[in-house]
């Protein structure tokens, strides 16, 4: 067992875990954010994506000792008291979504792609970053339709 700290969605938390935890299994069991979503364990959906010291981390494989000291965001701690991020809302107008289990992980994929992208995001750029992300439903259509949406609404570069 070790003792592990790290602040998620704002708040700071201290666990003693076994040493093999995954981050992924730490957000769901320890913390109960079950948002994060597994749906391989082999880094290949991106289901589990969230955001550590900024950047999109795939939770099935990151040791929870791993973000020690660290910042972790989950879809839970995207929003703010004001409402929705813009990646969700745009999610939502957009239908980006079918049965929702990928949702989260495309979601705070697309949030960190947009915020850490330096210049023209257009539809081809999208998909090529986004390939680590995987949607047995719907085509990505309206995925990458919802991230342009997103990036629109945030004021940054047109492709």
């Amino acid at each position: 067992m070790i003792a592990v700290s790290m602040t998620v969605n704002g708040a700071r938390v201290t666990r003693d875990i076994d040493d093999a935890t995954l981050l992924s299994d730490f957000l769901r069991e320890e913390l109960r954010l079950t948002g994060t979503h597994v749906g391989c364990d082999t880094t290949q959906c991106g289901c589990c994506v969230v955001h550590l010291d900024g950047l999109s981390v795939k939770s099935c494989t990151v040791l929870a000792a791993q973000a020690e000291g660290g910042a972790v965001t989950t879809i839970e701690g995207l929003a703010t008291a004001e409402g929705l991020h813009p990646m969700q809302r745009a999610f939502r107008e957009c239908h980006g979504l079918q049965c929702g289990f990928c949702t989260t992980g495309q979601i705070m994929a697309g949030a960190e792609l947009i915020a850490s992208w330096q210049g023209p995001l257009d539809e081809h750029r999208v998909r090529e970053e986004m390939e680590g992300n995987l949607c047995r439903c719907t085509g990505y259509h309206n995925i990458v339709k919802a991230i342009l949406a997103a990036r629109d609404e945030m004021d940054l570069p047109d492709a």
